[in-house]
Protein backbone atom coordinates (compact mmCIF):
# COMPACT_ATOMS: atom_id res chain seq x y z
CA UNK A 1 0.00 0.00 0.00
CA UNK A 2 2.87 2.54 0.80
CA UNK A 3 4.35 2.04 -2.71
CA UNK A 4 1.44 4.37 -3.58
CA UNK A 5 3.41 7.46 -2.20
CA UNK A 6 7.52 6.45 -3.19
CA UNK A 7 10.02 8.39 -1.23
CA UNK A 8 13.41 8.67 -2.71
CA UNK A 9 16.64 11.01 -3.07
CA UNK A 10 17.48 11.42 -6.70
CA UNK A 11 21.31 10.87 -7.28
CA UNK A 12 21.43 13.69 -9.80
CA UNK A 13 20.00 16.14 -7.07
CA UNK A 14 22.15 15.62 -4.01
CA UNK A 15 20.54 17.26 -0.66
CA UNK A 16 16.78 16.68 -2.37
CA UNK A 17 14.41 14.32 -1.30
CA UNK A 18 11.12 13.46 -3.33
CA UNK A 19 7.73 12.72 -2.40
CA UNK A 20 6.16 11.13 -5.17
CA UNK A 21 2.54 10.06 -5.93
CA UNK A 22 2.23 6.61 -7.54
CA UNK A 23 -1.19 5.40 -7.50
CA UNK A 24 -1.85 6.25 -11.25
CA UNK A 25 -4.69 3.61 -11.67
CA UNK A 26 -6.85 5.97 -9.16
CA UNK A 27 -5.66 9.18 -10.04
CA UNK A 28 -3.17 9.12 -7.69
CA UNK A 29 -5.85 9.43 -5.06
CA UNK A 30 -4.63 9.80 -1.42
CA UNK A 31 -5.15 7.33 1.27
CA UNK A 32 -4.50 7.27 4.93
CA UNK A 33 -1.86 5.53 4.38
CA UNK A 34 -0.59 7.67 1.82
CA UNK A 35 -1.03 10.31 3.86
CA UNK A 36 1.11 8.88 6.45
CA UNK A 37 3.82 8.02 4.81
CA UNK A 38 4.34 11.48 3.37
CA UNK A 39 3.72 12.72 7.06
CA UNK A 40 6.99 10.68 7.96
CA UNK A 41 9.24 12.01 4.66
CA UNK A 42 8.72 15.14 6.06
CA UNK A 43 9.19 14.16 9.58
CA UNK A 44 12.46 12.61 8.64
CA UNK A 45 13.49 15.68 5.84
CA UNK A 46 13.44 18.01 8.70
CA UNK A 47 15.30 15.97 10.98
CA UNK A 48 18.00 14.72 8.38
CA UNK A 49 20.75 17.75 7.73
CA UNK A 50 21.38 15.86 4.44
CA UNK A 51 18.25 16.78 3.21
CA UNK A 52 18.04 20.33 2.16
CA UNK A 53 14.59 20.73 0.21
CA UNK A 54 11.45 18.26 -0.78
CA UNK A 55 10.08 17.56 -4.21
CA UNK A 56 6.40 16.44 -4.30
CA UNK A 57 5.85 15.31 -7.91
CA UNK A 58 2.71 13.21 -9.34
CA UNK A 59 2.48 11.12 -12.75
CA UNK A 60 2.12 11.75 -16.06
CA UNK A 61 -0.98 13.98 -16.61
CA UNK A 62 -2.06 13.81 -12.90
CA UNK A 63 -0.43 15.17 -9.92
CA UNK A 64 -3.64 13.96 -7.63
CA UNK A 65 -7.32 13.48 -7.57
CA UNK A 66 -7.32 14.69 -3.98
CA UNK A 67 -8.54 12.66 -0.96
CA UNK A 68 -9.89 9.03 -1.18
CA UNK A 69 -13.33 9.05 -1.24
CA UNK A 70 -13.75 5.61 -0.15
CA UNK A 71 -11.96 6.83 2.92
CA UNK A 72 -14.30 9.76 3.55
CA UNK A 73 -17.59 7.76 2.75
CA UNK A 74 -16.36 5.18 5.28
CA UNK A 75 -15.66 7.96 7.70
CA UNK A 76 -19.46 8.89 6.95
CA UNK A 77 -20.89 5.87 7.35
CA UNK A 78 -19.24 5.37 10.96
CA UNK A 79 -15.55 4.86 10.45
CA UNK A 80 -12.62 6.22 12.13
CA UNK A 81 -11.06 9.16 9.96
CA UNK A 82 -8.24 8.71 11.91
CA UNK A 83 -5.69 11.09 12.47
CA UNK A 84 -3.56 10.59 9.12
CA UNK A 85 -4.57 13.71 7.03
CA UNK A 86 -4.41 16.07 9.72
CA UNK A 87 -0.98 14.62 11.01
CA UNK A 88 0.62 15.60 7.35
CA UNK A 89 -0.95 19.11 6.98
CA UNK A 90 0.58 20.13 10.14
CA UNK A 91 3.85 18.41 8.87
CA UNK A 92 3.63 20.47 5.70
CA UNK A 93 2.56 23.46 6.87
CA UNK A 94 5.38 23.76 9.27
CA UNK A 95 7.83 22.28 7.05
CA UNK A 96 11.70 24.00 8.12
CA UNK A 97 12.84 23.63 4.92
CA UNK A 98 11.95 24.53 1.51
CA UNK A 99 9.66 22.69 -0.39
CA UNK A 100 8.42 22.77 -4.10
CA UNK A 101 6.42 21.26 -6.43
CA UNK A 102 5.77 20.04 -9.89
CA UNK A 103 1.63 19.59 -11.45
CA UNK A 104 1.06 18.22 -14.37
CA UNK A 105 -2.38 17.33 -15.36
CA UNK A 106 -5.19 17.07 -12.64
CA UNK A 107 -5.01 18.81 -9.42
CA UNK A 108 -8.12 18.26 -7.10
CA UNK A 109 -8.89 19.09 -3.74
CA UNK A 110 -5.87 18.43 -1.52
CA UNK A 111 -4.08 18.28 -4.48
CA UNK A 112 -4.71 22.05 -5.14
CA UNK A 113 -4.14 22.89 -1.49
CA UNK A 114 -0.78 21.83 -0.88
CA UNK A 115 0.75 23.62 -3.24
CA UNK A 116 -0.03 26.92 -0.90
CA UNK A 117 2.40 25.60 1.26
CA UNK A 118 4.93 25.06 -1.41
CA UNK A 119 7.73 27.82 -2.10
CA UNK A 120 8.19 26.92 -5.71
CA UNK A 121 5.64 25.31 -7.73
CA UNK A 122 6.17 24.62 -11.61
CA UNK A 123 3.12 23.31 -13.66
CA UNK A 124 2.41 22.04 -17.36
CA UNK A 125 -0.18 24.23 -19.21
CA UNK A 126 -3.23 21.48 -19.61
CA UNK A 127 -3.11 21.42 -15.39
CA UNK A 128 -6.10 22.31 -14.02
CA UNK A 129 -6.81 23.01 -10.10
CA UNK A 130 -10.22 22.85 -8.74
CA UNK A 131 -11.34 22.17 -4.98
CA UNK A 132 -14.92 21.04 -5.34
CA UNK A 133 -15.77 21.09 -1.73
CA UNK A 134 -18.64 22.51 -1.69
CA UNK A 135 -20.17 20.15 -4.08
CA UNK A 136 -19.65 17.51 -1.49
CA UNK A 137 -20.69 19.13 0.89
CA UNK A 138 -17.51 19.67 2.72
CA UNK A 139 -15.76 22.92 3.38
CA UNK A 140 -11.81 23.98 2.78
CA UNK A 141 -8.84 22.64 3.81
CA UNK A 142 -5.01 22.42 4.52
CA UNK A 143 -5.79 26.40 5.62
CA UNK A 144 -6.72 27.50 2.42
CA UNK A 145 -9.57 29.48 3.45
CA UNK A 146 -6.85 31.59 5.68
CA UNK A 147 -3.72 31.64 2.86
CA UNK A 148 -5.58 31.87 -0.54
CA UNK A 149 -7.38 34.70 0.33
CA UNK A 150 -4.07 36.18 0.88
CA UNK A 151 -2.54 35.18 -2.21
CA UNK A 152 -5.34 35.56 -4.19
CA UNK A 153 -8.03 38.37 -3.21
CA UNK A 154 -11.27 37.59 -2.20
CA UNK A 155 -13.30 36.89 -5.41
CA UNK A 156 -10.70 34.89 -6.49
CA UNK A 157 -10.12 32.38 -3.40
CA UNK A 158 -14.15 32.56 -3.19
CA UNK A 159 -14.32 31.70 -6.67
CA UNK A 160 -11.61 28.08 -6.15
CA UNK A 161 -13.03 27.40 -2.43
CA UNK A 162 -16.09 27.93 -2.51
CA UNK A 163 -17.88 28.15 -5.90
CA UNK A 164 -15.56 25.10 -7.32
CA UNK A 165 -14.78 26.73 -9.90
CA UNK A 166 -11.45 25.48 -11.80
CA UNK A 167 -8.38 27.26 -12.47
CA UNK A 168 -6.13 26.63 -15.64
CA UNK A 169 -2.69 26.86 -15.29
CA UNK A 170 -2.57 30.40 -16.89
CA UNK A 171 -4.78 31.27 -14.40
CA UNK A 172 -3.14 29.78 -11.15
CA UNK A 173 0.04 31.40 -12.47
CA UNK A 174 -1.73 34.88 -12.44
CA UNK A 175 -3.77 34.37 -9.31
CA UNK A 176 0.26 33.21 -7.71
CA UNK A 177 -1.02 29.49 -7.03
CA UNK A 178 2.00 28.62 -9.00
CA UNK A 179 5.37 29.85 -10.14
CA UNK A 180 5.61 29.08 -13.85
CA UNK A 181 4.41 27.19 -16.27
CA UNK A 182 6.62 25.02 -18.74
CA UNK A 183 6.40 21.86 -21.28
CA UNK A 184 4.61 19.02 -19.91
CA UNK A 185 8.19 16.82 -20.20
CA UNK A 186 9.63 19.26 -18.52
CA UNK A 187 7.60 19.21 -15.30
CA UNK A 188 9.61 17.06 -13.46
CA UNK A 189 13.16 18.00 -14.52
CA UNK A 190 12.14 21.67 -13.75
CA UNK A 191 10.93 20.98 -10.10
CA UNK A 192 13.98 18.84 -9.36
CA UNK A 193 16.43 21.53 -10.76
CA UNK A 194 14.68 24.25 -8.59
CA UNK A 195 14.90 22.08 -5.33
CA UNK A 196 18.37 20.81 -6.65
CA UNK A 197 19.27 24.76 -6.69
CA UNK A 198 17.63 25.18 -3.28
CA UNK A 199 19.71 22.20 -1.55
CA UNK A 200 22.96 23.81 -3.17
CA UNK A 201 22.61 27.37 -1.13
CA UNK A 202 25.92 28.28 1.25
CA UNK A 203 26.21 25.26 3.75
CA UNK A 204 23.51 24.76 7.02
CA UNK A 205 21.75 27.31 4.04
CA UNK A 206 20.92 29.25 7.68
CA UNK A 207 20.23 32.77 5.07
CA UNK A 208 18.18 30.41 3.18
CA UNK A 209 15.83 29.43 6.32
CA UNK A 210 15.99 33.08 7.85
CA UNK A 211 14.74 34.42 4.25
CA UNK A 212 12.28 31.53 4.26
CA UNK A 213 11.05 32.22 7.12
CA UNK A 214 10.42 36.04 6.89
CA UNK A 215 8.66 35.78 3.31
CA UNK A 216 6.48 33.24 5.08
CA UNK A 217 5.59 35.02 8.44
CA UNK A 218 4.62 33.48 11.60
CA UNK A 219 2.87 29.99 10.76
CA UNK A 220 0.97 30.00 14.08
CA UNK A 221 -2.17 31.43 12.27
CA UNK A 222 -1.94 28.83 10.18
CA UNK A 223 -1.22 25.65 12.29
CA UNK A 224 -4.53 27.29 13.91
CA UNK A 225 -6.84 27.56 10.47
CA UNK A 226 -6.09 23.97 10.23
CA UNK A 227 -7.17 23.05 13.29
CA UNK A 228 -10.33 25.29 13.02
CA UNK A 229 -11.13 23.92 9.46
CA UNK A 230 -11.06 20.04 10.34
CA UNK A 231 -13.32 20.38 12.95
CA UNK A 232 -15.72 21.80 10.78
CA UNK A 233 -14.51 19.01 7.72
CA UNK A 234 -15.08 16.09 10.11
CA UNK A 235 -18.64 17.19 11.00
CA UNK A 236 -19.76 17.91 7.31
CA UNK A 237 -18.26 14.42 6.43
CA UNK A 238 -21.25 13.35 9.03
CA UNK A 239 -23.76 14.96 7.81
CA UNK A 240 -26.20 12.78 5.13
CA UNK A 241 -25.95 15.59 2.03
CA UNK A 242 -21.94 14.76 1.80
CA UNK A 243 -22.77 10.96 2.78
CA UNK A 244 -25.40 11.05 -0.52
CA UNK A 245 -22.40 13.17 -2.56
CA UNK A 246 -20.21 10.33 -2.02
CA UNK A 247 -22.19 7.66 -2.76
CA UNK A 248 -22.97 9.24 -6.02
CA UNK A 249 -19.42 9.66 -6.56
CA UNK A 250 -18.66 6.22 -5.91
CA UNK A 251 -21.35 5.09 -8.18
CA UNK A 252 -19.94 6.99 -11.25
Amino acid sequence: MTDHVLVERPEAYPGVQLIRFNRPEKKNAITREMYAKMTEALTAAGADPAIRATAFLGTQGCFSAGNDMSDFLAFAMGGSMGGEVLDFLRALAGATKPVVSGVDGLAIGIGTTIHLHCDLTVSSARSVFKTPFVDLALVPEAASSLIAPRIMGHQRAFALLAAGEPLDAAGAREAGLIWKIVDEPAVEEETLSLAGRLARKPPEALALRIARDLVRGDRSDVLARIEEEAKHFAAQLKSAEARAAFEAFMRR
